[in-house]
């Protein structure tokens, strides 16, 4: 039975998606080095080896909605002048532009979740699961899952993509498909949400 945090563990080292991380762990036994060399053998995780690459050129794009109602500005890098210029970079901007104006993301990553936050969620979780009365033994694991489902509501990269139907691509997913496309390493770097009469 494979677990939720191997499977986390593996899309983070290989930025593959959910199913491809699944297939590769149930394939591999749940050895998570095996289950790399099958997804780079598979060319999944294509995108690793870019990762590490500096991302200094890209774009600042808007976003206007609504009839100038709302408005979004995201930082997207790349690594050449070149890929920036290229509609298929362009227009993965533009998505992401998007999803920040329809799905209004706090963060862009984990990291950026300051750890108070992350331990007031906690609590509140605690003081739920014992006002249901569930046993303390199980607190841990739901905990674990109610902080996951919290990042994929306020983190930009764990949001479910807006246009994917299945419900399963996330924004992490479609940079890196975006990346294994066009050979750079790909940056969401910071966004700005501005909705008229907002606080």
């Amino acid at each position: 039975m494979m677990s939720t945090e191997l499977i986390t563990k593996l899309r983070e080292m290989t930025g593959a998606g959910i199913m491809d991380c699944r297939n590769a762990l149930k394939e591999s036994s749940n050895d998570i080095e095996k289950a790399c060399q099958w997804l780079r053998e598979k060319g999944m995780a294509s995108a690793v080896k870019k990762a590490g690459r500096a991302a200094k050129q890209g774009l600042i794009y808007s976003y206007i909605h609504g009839n100038g109602t709302l408005g979004v500005l995201v930082e997207v890098n790349c690594e050449t002048d070149f890929v920036a210029k290229t509609e298929d970079f362009q227009s993965l901007v533009k998505e992401i532009a998007m999803q920040v104006a329809a799905v209004s993301p706090t963060y862009v990553s984990k990291d950026q979740v300051p750890s108070s936050i992350i331990e007031a969620e906690k609590e509140i979780y605690k003081a739920q699961l014992k006002e249901e009365g569930k046993p303390e033994k199980v607190w841990d694991k739901i905990i674990e899952g109610k902080i996951e489902k919290f990042y994929s509501q306020v983190c930009l990269y764990d949001q479910i993509y807006m246009r994917d139907m299945s419900g399963k691509e996330t924004i992490r997913d479609l940079v890196t498909k975006a990346i294994a496309k066009i050979g750079e390493n790909i940056v969401i770097k910071r966004f700005a949400r501005f909705k008229l009469g907002e606080e």
